[in-house]
């Protein structure tokens, strides 16, 4: 009655434009006391509004937002302190994201959002640094460009490998990788007192263009104290004051992560507000780096990167 069917699984009603509907078709079904059609429930997909048409990756994990996440005032202040601290790390020393990443950690993000957020949210601070530091540029375009390919290639490169590559492989990375990052935060100082003492040439060689390449495939992958690596390996090709390497690490390092950055925002999910949050402190602290890095000593902000940096650790290990 009413237009009703109710016997057998293609059970059909009609809905409230008349329309005579089934199961069958895969948008509801009939109430059982009323026989009026009932749309089938949104998918979760649909009900965080993330488009049908959004880009799916093997790593693709569930939409992180603001209400997702549950981002407290609290949680907020902490990510745009550990932003201004990793803007200011990465124009002295690098390894901000060994700042930033754990932190997003412990908010709740998954490894590979915190890394992806965490990439695409840096990338203003450093070129924050970069601009912050144009005199210790002057003179240097020529290396910069030469270095260019390399670095993006490299960046390119590692993107690609950490959303094709299975989730799992990054779980078993990761906490490896940021081991190592520690450790040459931890060395750095010895480092580079040896570098001074055993510089090269201006850079032009087939090895230092190998050795970017290959740091900025790490970089692009994961990140962390990349700056470290670039200033250790610029300082073993070429002859030139630390501070000159610095920026000139600085560059290198925008090309990596903005690279990075492209392929993330097209390919992977990205927690916006978590980048948004980032972005703006580490431009502050990127200016603020950029201001004291010829004066200021390293070792108390290295020390707090090594403690956040063996947190992530445990975290990633739990």
């Amino acid at each position: 009655m009413g237009g009703s069917q109710s016997a057998g699984p293609g059970r059909t009603a009609r809905d409230g434009t008349g329309v005579l509907r089934s199961e069958a078709d895969g948008a509801g079904r009939p109430d059982a006391s009323t026989g009026r059609w009932q749309p089938a429930p949104r998918s979760k997909r649909a009900r965080t509004g993330i488009p049908s048409s959004a880009p799916v990756c093997q790593n693709a994990i569930p939409w992180r937002t603001l209400i997702d996440v549950g981002l407290s005032p609290l949680a907020i202040l902490a990510i745009l302190a550990a932003g201004l601290v990793a803007g200011m790390a990465n124009a002295i020393v690098g390894s901000g994201s060994l700042l930033t990443f754990p932190t997003l950690l412990a908010l709740g993000f998954s490894p590979i959002v915190a890394n992806v957020s965490n990439t695409v949210g840096l990338v203003s601070g450093s070129i924050s640094a970069v601009a912050g530091q144009r005199p210790e540029l002057a003179g240097q375009r020529r290396r910069a460009a030469m270095l260019a390919i390399p670095a993006a290639a490299g960046g390119l490169l590692g993107a690609v490998l950490l959303l094709a590559l299975p989730q799992s492989v990054f779980h078993q990375v990761v906490p490896v990788l940021v081991l190592l990052a520690v450790v040459l935060v931890i060395v750095q100082p010895r480092l580079s007192t040896y570098l001074a003492w055993h510089g090269a040439s201006d850079g032009n060689s087939w090895g230092l263009r190998a050795g970017v390449f290959l740091t900025a495939i790490y970089g692009g992958y994961f990140g962390a104290a990349q700056g470290v690596m670039f200033i250790g390996l610029l300082g073993v090709f070429i002859k030139d004051e630390v501070q000159r390497l610095n920026a000139l690490k600085n560059v290198l390092a925008v090309l990596v992560n903005g690279i990075a950055a492209i392929v993330f925002v097209l390919l992977a999910h990205v927690a916006w507000v978590a980048v948004a949050l980032i972005a703006v402190s580490s431009i502050a602290g990127g200016q603020l780096g950029a201001v004291v890095a010829r004066r200021l000593p390293p070792n108390a902000l290295r020390a707090v990167i090594v403690i956040a940096g063996l947190a992530a650790v445990v975290k990633l290990m739990m």
